[in-house]
């Protein structure tokens, strides 16, 4: 699949590797929710993004929304609890994840759905991670992007301001508490130039 990423200035490792998680910052949301969120955690991720933009089997689907059946304005893979990962980073991440938040979540990262976005026009809309234990319970979320920045939105779900976080070339957030219950989440279309990016997002089991 042609790709046209501008690589980052300060990324330029060729070996794909993470770093320390203990740099990662909290910020309290309210309500329960919370983020942490650590730039660059991925060194090396203008090649990740590379390898996964050729090498995923990459879906466009297609969604009832509104009585109409319209694309999905990204492309879609899902990666299941044992299924491989396309590369062995997001394995060693998942497995870094796992240990650092062990006290809070109680339990292992299991899943990887990845987001391709395209470019300026490839979003998502708001929403909240609800389908599941999602829905009642507090839980976490894992993102790390590769690729150009694009700006994630969240807002309170029940109204109220919204905060911004450009993510890309190897940044981690992750949300966390109620955040999927009392917030929602987005990343709008762009009206500017955007280059693709590429969403990595890990989840406990039973969390869509």
């Amino acid at each position: 699949m042609a790709t046209h990423l501008q690589g980052s200035l300060f990324d330029q490792a060729d070996e794909v590797r993470l770093g320390s998680l203990c740099g990662m910052r909290r910020t309290v949301l309210g309500d329960g929710a919370w983020l942490d969120l650590l730039p660059g955690w991925l060194r090396g991720a203008d090649a990740l993004f590379a390898r996964l933009a050729a090498e995923v089997p990459w879906q466009a689907e297609r969604r009832r929304m509104y009585e109409q059946v319209v694309d999905v304005p990204r492309l879609l893979a899902f990666y299941g609890a044992g299924d491989p990962l396309p590369h062995p980073v997001l394995d060693d991440a998942r497995e870094a994840l796992t240990a650092h938040y062990a006290d809070e979540l109680g339990e292992p990262f299991t899943t990887a759905g990845l987001c391709y976005y395209r470019d300026g026009r490839d979003s998502v809309a708001w929403h909240g991670d609800r389908i599941g234990r999602g829905r009642r319970a507090d839980t976490m979320i894992a993102i790390l992007s590769v690729g150009e920045p694009r700006d994630l939105l969240l807002r309170p779900r029940h109204g109220g301001g919204s905060v911004r976080h450009p993510l890309g070339h190897g940044d981690l957030i992750v949300m966390g508490g109620s955040c999927q219950r009392t917030w929602e989440h987005a990343i709008p279309k762009s009206a500017r130039a955007a280059g693709p990016r590429i969403s990595i997002q890990f989840r406990p089991h039973g969390v869509r």
